[in-house]
């Protein structure tokens, strides 16, 4: 199979390889129910030591920075009670967590997770993170810029690995809320 964008050596459709995936992203692929179709969702086999973004387009082409997107846990506070959302943004931009963030969780104050934090409650690699197999019940804030783009390059729960998912997708997740202006320039 040819990637749907990049030049990847090894693209795969992701229900054929979930026993590579995390748990919880194998399972949001094999229950998708998305308008796309889960055979749609493409996993790429990546070398984990380039997961990072500036590495990784450093090494798999330039022309991905405008076709990927970061997927961060934040943390939402108001009081004792705590939040915690995924925010999907492009990597050239930063995610409004003191204005857009804080606003759509309700929040007093809201920053990013600590690493144990996010991969603790995600049960995903740091550096892999990704939108699909979020805990039930998490918003999933995602920048109107990463929904309309055709193919969007994503963590694939492991350092190794990447999704390619078409951008309608990402609105089309559990919990999922598109915001316009999430990611700053």
């Amino acid at each position: 199979m040819r990637a749907p964008i990049g030049h990847f050596d090894n693209a795969r459709p992701a229900p054929a390889c979930l026993d590579e995936r995390t748990a919880p992203v194998a399972d949001a692929v094999r229950h998708w129910r998305g308008g796309v179709p889960a055979e749609h969702i493409v996993y790429v086999d990546t070398d984990p030591e380039w997961a990072d973004t500036a590495t990784f387009v450093e090494h798999y082409g330039q022309d991905l920075l405008e076709r990927s997107a970061n997927c961060v846990v934040v943390a939402g506070k108001r009081g004792a009670e705590s939040t915690l959302a995924a925010c999907v943004v492009l990597p050239t931009t930063r995610v409004d967590v003191n204005g857009a963030v804080r606003r759509r969780l309700g929040a007093r104050k809201a920053s990013f997770a600590s690493m144990d934090t996010a991969t603790g409650e995600t049960g995903m690699e740091y550096g892999g993170i990704t939108p699909l197999g979020l805990p039930e019940g998490w918003p999933v804030l995602v920048d109107a810029v990463v929904v309309d783009l055709p193919y969007v390059l994503v963590g694939s729960g492991r350092r190794r690995g990447k999704l390619l998912v078409p951008g309608k997708a990402f609105a089309e997740l559990p919990g999922a809320v598109v915001l316009e202006g999430l990611g700053l320039r």
